[in-house]
Order: structure tokens, then sequence, then C-alpha cells
């Protein structure tokens, strides 16, 4: 009797996690801005003492860096590469701890981290987004799926009308072969 007391609370710590969930990678275009994603899942409904902390650490694995904090409201950073560039854009009540990062800069090139506390679930997973930001857009799978798809077409095209010149050819090839034999007899 004195073992199960010891084990439920722990079934209870480990049920009582907050989740979080964030792209693996964001490619975005130096220059612009991107929305960086994070939704949560807590076993307890949103509390007035949600936090979320936004971090990040450059590819070059220097320090971590302050991005943005929520409690009750959104608070950017006073300081840092990020002062000044960074919007909220989550809605805590539908889970979503979204921000916008403004003006993207090779300089921002690294991992940001995303932390969600929603009392009693103060443990949890922490999301993580790798950033590229690149100097221009790259080709990508739809581009490529398009020309596949448009070259295709006119393959397509070109073989149905060189089979349809072939057949009016050899129509009129035998059409003259008939009045040859016609003229003949």
């Amino acid at each position: 009797a004195v073992i199960i007391p010891c084990v439920f609370p722990a079934a209870l710590w480990l049920a009582a996690a907050v989740e979080v969930y964030t792209s693996e990678e964001v490619v975005a275009v130096n220059g612009t801005n991107q929305r960086l994603k994070c939704t949560f899942s807590s076993s307890s409904p949103v509390s007035p003492q949600l936090s979320v902390t936004w971090n990040f650490q450059p590819e070059d694995l220097s320090s971590h860096e302050a991005v943005f904090y929520y409690l009750k409201e959104p608070y950017n950073p006073p300081s840092g590469r990020f002062k000044d560039r960074v919007t909220w854009d989550g809605n805590v009540e539908r889970n979503d701890v979204s921000i916008i990062i403004w003006n993207l800069q090779p300089s921002d090139n690294g991992t940001f981290t995303c932390q969600v506390t929603n009392w009693p679930d103060v443990y949890g997973s922490i999301g993580q987004v790798r950033l590229r930001v690149v100097q221009k857009v790259s080709f990508s799978e739809i581009h490529f799926l398009a020309v596949a798809i448009g070259s295709a077409s006119v393959l397509m095209i070109i073989v149905v009308l060189v089979v349809i010149i072939c057949r009016q050819r050899r129509q009129k090839a035998q059409q003259k072969r008939a009045e040859v034999s016609d003229t003949e007899l």
C-alpha cells in the first residue's frame, strides 16, 4: 500500500507535461519577414500563468540569446539582435505561441527554441526550429514539378501532332496510289 501512493504521483507528473510543436527547418530570403510557428498541447487548460520563452542559438554555437517572452502579455527583448525585430503572432487560447522575425539577415541563421509552461504543466518538450536565411529563392520542388509537367505536356502535344501528320501523309500517299492504279486500269 505504501508503493502505490509513491507511484501514482510520479505517473501524474509524467502525464502532466506540455508538448511543443515546431517545424524542423524554415528557409527564408534575406531581408524578408518569417513567421516561426510554435504550437503546444497541455493536459491542463490554458492558465493565466502560461509563459512562453523564445531563445536563439547562432550556427557558431555561441551563447543563447533571448528573442521573446510572453507572460499574460508579450515582452520584446530590450536589447540584442532581435530588439525591434520580433512581433507576437500567437493566440494562447488556440495553443499558438508563434512569433514573426522581421528583416532577416544571414546572421540570423541558427536554431530558435520555443518553450511553454502552463501551470501546473511546467515540464515538457522544447520546440526547435532551424532557420536558414538565403540570398535568393532556390529552385523548389514545386517549380521542378511545374517544369516537368509542362515539359511532358509539350512533348505529348508534339508526339500527337507528328502522329497526325504521318497518318495524313500515308492517307494521301494511299489515295495517290489508288488513283494511279485506277488510271492504269
